[in-house]
C-alpha cells in the first residue's frame, strides 16, 4: 500500500521559460533532478508525476515514463482537478506537493515537512509560511482527504489554478510551518522560472560537478556564501511579492538551519 506520495505537475509552457523543465543540468534534465531528489526522500513511497493531457506535452510524459516514474495525464486548464487525479490515481494517504521548477528539492527538507504534518497534526504543513528557506525550496504536506474536500469546495476556475492557493485559502485547514533560518537566505533564488536561473543552476552544476546532483541545501548554500559570483546571476530576480506576502500559518516552528533540515 503506498502510504505517501510527491506529485510533481509538469508542463512546457511556462510563461517566463517555455520548456525550462526539459532543459539539461549535467547529463539530467530539470525535470528528472526533481524527480530523483524527491524520490530519495525518506519516508516516500512514490513519485508521480502529473502531465497536462495534450498533445504538446508528451515529451514531458516521455522523459519522466523512460526514467521509471509514474505519470498521469489530466486536464491542463484545471491544475487542482489534475493533481486531484493524479492523488487519486496514488492511491496515498499523505500527499507532498513539489514544484517541478525545483531542481534543487532537497530530500532532508521534505522529510522534516512530513515530520512536521505528522506529529503536529495539521490539516497542512510546508516550508515557505513565511519563507525564509531558499526560492526553490518550497514543499507541501497534506492529506488526500484535505486536497479531495478542498478541490471539491473550489468552483471557480481561478480558484483551481493553483493547488497551493487552494489550500492556503481554506479557512478550514489548521496550517504548519516549518521555519527556516533567514538571515539573507530567502533572498537566494534556486528555482527555474527563468533564463537568468537556468544559468544560476548550470554554473551550480559546473561549480560541484558529479556531487552537484545530490548536494544537500546546505552544501549549495555553502557555494553560494563561497561564490557571490553565482548568486550575482538571478538575484535581479529575486521576487519580492513571495517575500513580502505576509502570509503566516497557524503553527510554526523555532527557525530551523539548513543543516538541521537537510
Amino acid at each position: 500500500m503506498t502510504t505517501t506520495a510527491v506529485i510533481v505537475q509538469a508542463r512546457l509552457d511556462a510563461t517566463r521559460l517555455p520548456g525550462a523543465i526539459l532543459q539539461t543540468l549535467g547529463q539530467q534534465t530539470a525535470l528528472i533532478r526533481c524527480l530523483d531528489r524527491c524520490r530519495a526522500t525518506p519516508g516516500v513511497d512514490l513519485v508521480v508525476c502529473a502531465i497536462p493531457g495534450d498533445s504538446a506535452h508528451d515529451p514531458v510524459e516521455e522523459e519522466a515514463g523512460d526514467h521509471g516514474y509514474m505519470v498521469v495525464r489530466g486536464p491542463g486548464t484545471d491544475p487542482l482537478g489534475l493533481y486531484a487525479e493524479a492523488a487519486e490515481m496514488a492511491g496515498a494517504t499523505t500527499l507532498v506537493h513539489v514544484p517541478a521548477s525545483a531542481a534543487f528539492a532537497d530530500p532532508g527538507l521534505i522529510a522534516q515537512t512530513l515530520a512536521l504534518h505528522r506529529d503536529s497534526r495539521a490539516d497542512y504543513a510546508t516550508n515557505a509560511m513565511p519563507p525564509r528557506f531558499p526560492h526553490g525550496l518550497e514543499c507541501e504536506v497534506f492529506s488526500s482527504r484535505c486536497l479531495f474536500e478542498v478541490e471539491a469546495a473550489s468552483a471557480t476556475v481561478e480558484a483551481r489554478q493553483s493547488v497551493s492557493q487552494a489550500l492556503r485559502a481554506d479557512s478550514r485547514l489548521v496550517r504548519a510551518s516549518l521555519t527556516g533560518p533567514g538571515g539573507g537566505l530567502e533572498r537566494l533564488r534556486w528555482v527555474l522560472e527563468r533564463e537568468e536561473d537556468l544559468v544560476f543552476l548550470r554554473a551550480v552544476f559546473a561549480a560541484l560537478g558529479a556531487d552537484a546532483a545530490r548536494a544537500s541545501a546546505a552544501e549549495i548554500a555553502a557555494l553560494c556564501l563561497r561564490r557571490p559570483d553565482l548568486v550575482e546571476i538571478n538575484s535581479a530576480c529575486v521576487d519580492e511579492m513571495r517575500l513580502g506576502a505576509g502570509d503566516r500559518a497557524d503553527i510554526e516552528t523555532d527557525p530551523v538551519s539548513l543543516s538541521l533540515a537537510a
